[in-house]
C-alpha cells in the first residue's frame, strides 16, 4: 500500500508540473493569455484604438456617410488663439509695435479627460488659446507640448465631464482610394464635412517645413477632400469614423490680390501612424 501510493503521489506531482510548463508557455490552450508589458512606462495614455477589422459603416443605398460623420464630429473642436499686441526694440531709442493678430483652426479630442491634437501652426505663438466644444461649450486651454518637426502639437482643457474622446483608425490601414472625410472649422463658418478619397500616401518633400532636414518627418497623405483655412488641425476619417490623419495642409494658388486662395483638390493629412506616436510621447514624457 505505501508503495502505491508513493507511485501514485509521483505521478500527480509530475502531472502538475507538466500543466504549469503547458500554461506558462502555451497560455491560449487553456484560454488565458500573458499581459503584455507596459512599453510606455508610467502615465500610460488611454486611447481609444479600433480592434482589428470591424465593420465598417457602409453608405446606404443614397450614398449617405451620415453615420460615420456623427460618430466622429463630436470630437472635433474649433481652436480660437489671439496674440497679443507688444513693443519690439529695433534701435537702442527707437521700438516697434507689433499688433495683435488672432487665428482658427481645429482639433480633435484624443482623450476623454482633455487632450487635444491639432497642429502646431494653429497654435503657435498664441497668447491665449480657447476651445470650443461641438456642444458649444468654451474652455481656455494650455499648451502640453509641440513637435515642430512633425507641426503636431497637444492641448489640455479643463472640462467638467469626460469628453467625446475619438476612435484611432489602427495604423496602415488606409489604402489609395479609400474613401474620406474631412471634418473642421474652414474659415470659422463652422464645422463642416466635406468628402473625397485618399488619393496617394507617403507624400513628402513637400516645402512645408522650414528645413531640408525636416524632410525625413514628412510622411503625408494625400486627399481631394475640401480642405481650407481652419481645417488645419481638424480630423480626417475613414467610412467607420475612425480617424486615418490630422488635416495640415493643402497646395493653392493666391489671387491677383494677394490672397491665399481655396482648396484646388490636393490637401494633406499627416497619418495616424505618426500622430499617435507624437501624441503618446508629448502626454506621458512632456
Amino acid at each position: 500500500m505505501r508503495r502505491f501510493w508513493l507511485i501514485f503521489a509521483q505521478a500527480v506531482t509530475i502531472c502538475v508540473a507538466f500543466l504549469f510548463v503547458i500554461n506558462t508557455l502555451k497560455p491560449d490552450w487553456f484560454g488565458t493569455q500573458k499581459p503584455a508589458a507596459d512599453s510606455t512606462g508610467s502615465n500610460p495614455v488611454t486611447f481609444i484604438e479600433a480592434t482589428g477589422t470591424s465593420a465598417a459603416l457602409k453608405p446606404s443605398a443614397a450614398g449617405s456617410f451620415a453615420v460615420a460623420a456623427q460618430r466622429a464630429m463630436p470630437s472635433v473642436v474649433y481652436i480660437f488663439t489671439r496674440q497679443e499686441a507688444r513693443q519690439e526694440r529695433i534701435a537702442p531709442f527707437l521700438t516697434y509695435r507689433v499688433p495683435g493678430r488672432s487665428g482658427l483652426g481645429s482639433g480633435v479630442i484624443v482623450e476623454a479627460s482633455g487632450y487635444i491634437l491639432t497642429n502646431n501652426h494653429v497654435i503657435n505663438g498664441a497668447d491665449k488659446i480657447e476651445v470650443v466644444l461641438h456642444d458649444g461649450r468654451r474652455f481656455a486651454a494650455h499648451i502640453a507640448g509641440v513637435d515642430r518637426e512633425t507641426d503636431l502639437a497637444v492641448v489640455k482643457i479643463d472640462a467638467d465631464s469626460k469628453l467625446p474622446a475619438i476612435t484611432f483608425a489602427t495604423n496602415d490601414s488606409l489604402a489609395i482610394g479609400d474613401i474620406v472625410l474631412a471634418i473642421g472649422n474652414p474659415f470659422g463658418i463652422g464645422q463642416t464635412v466635406t468628402l473625397g478619397i485618399a488619393s496617394a500616401l507617403g507624400r513628402y518633400n513637400l516645402g512645408f517645413n522650414d528645413s531640408e532636414a525636416n524632410a525625413n518627418f514628412q510622411n503625408f497623405i494625400q486627399t481631394d477632400a475640401a480642405i481650407n483655412s481652419g481645417n488645419s488641425g481638424g480630423a480626417l476619417v475613414n467610412v467607420d469614423g475612425h480617424l486615418v490623419g490630422i488635416n495640415t495642409a493643402i497646395f493653392t494658388q493666391s489671387g491677383d490680390d494677394g490672397r491665399a486662395g481655396g482648396s484646388l483638390g490636393i490637401g494633406f493629412a499627416i497619418p495616424v501612424s505618426v500622430a499617435k506616436n507624437v501624441l503618446r510621447q508629448i502626454i506621458e514624457r512632456g
